[in-house]
């Protein structure tokens, strides 16, 4: 079973990160990373995000946005007067990054998708329905990043999708308050507890039933519209995506987690404090690998 789409979600308002969001996504904001000259520089999430899909197969990419989030789609549109100004101005190595990054886009499929009106996770994701077809794919948020060696969580998700024949399979971690977070509770299917076969999920229980929380990536079966759309909107009028996957659990629903490992990072650039620290461990986690590649 070949996995060949990605559905990237870029629909939110960054209410948290006002007024910086106003103008500028969220999931435009810049971490560290390092380029293949080993050195230390800057990326937009999204682009992050979109290269570690890349890099582990993915070819053919929908993202779903909503409005103001033009400068997205502008981001992924390779721009050669750019380039060659850059070289005009003998900046080499910032010109190669580039143009690895457009070759990408150029070896790609991409497609954006208008979410006209906020209305949840569940709901953006609904409106990748007609890229996704019969197809099963990824299902990445445009403002979750993990860091980790060679995209190797990527690789866990897809595979135990394809051992176990999953419906759907959830990256986990486990946090000390994960009110904020859907919250998963499950069986281990392994000899070490890194892979669950899901009981049950919480979206943002005001009594956690447990500590592990969901990371907004997924592999899914396309099935999951059919959950999504038997969701009942929140009090906010949101339609939320952990509810779909409740509704899959009860239905006898083969649904996975599986757990990062020590040394990954989970960033959250959800408020301005949780995103000063995600620069802190992009940059530390960027530096180590600048290192380790000069030696």
């Amino acid at each position: 079973m070949v996995i060949r789409k990605a559905v990237i979600t870029a629909a939110g308002l960054g209410t948290r990160l006002l007024p910086t969001t106003k103008e500028i996504p969220k999931e435009m904001l810049p971490l560290f990373s390092f380029n293949n000259d080993s050195e230390l520089g800057l990326k937009p999430i999204i682009h992050m995000i979109f290269e570690g899909l890349f890099e582990v197969g993915i070819k053919e990419f929908c993202f779903i946005v909503g409005r103001g989030k033009r400068v997205l789609e502008d981001y992924f549109t390779p721009d050669a007067n750019f380039v060659n100004l850059l070289n005009n101005r003998g900046l080499g190595v910032r010109v190669k990054e580039l143009q690895r990054f457009y070759s990408m886009i150029t070896k790609s499929k991409i497609f954006f998708i208008n979410q006209s009106e906020p209305r949840g996770f569940g709901d953006a994701v609904l409106h990748a329905e007609p890229f996704v077809g019969s197809e099963p794919f990824i299902l990445h948020a445009g403002d979750d990043v993990v860091l980790s060696f060679n995209n190797d969580h990527i690789r866990r998700l897809v595979n135990v999708f394809k051992e176990y024949n999953a419906d759907a399979v959830v990256l986990m971690e486990e946090v000390e308050d994960p009110r904020a977070y859907g919250v998963a509770l499950g069986k281990a299917v392994d000899d070490y507890g890194n892979i669950l076969r899901l009981t049950d999920v919480v979206e943002k229980p005001k009594k956690p039933p447990s500590n592990i929380a969901v990371i907004a990536i997924y592999v899914f079966k396309p099935k999951i519209f059919d959950y999504i759309r038997r969701v009942n909107p929140d009090d906010k009028g949101e339609i939320q995506l952990t509810n779909a996957v409740k509704l899959m659990i009860e239905d006898n629903g083969k649904v996975f987690g599986v757990r990062l490992k020590p040394g990954e990072k989970r960033l959250d650039v959800g408020t301005p404090r949780t995103y000063w620290r995600a620069l802190y461990e992009s940059y530390q986690w960027a530096l180590n690998k600048v290192l380790k590649l000069r030696k």
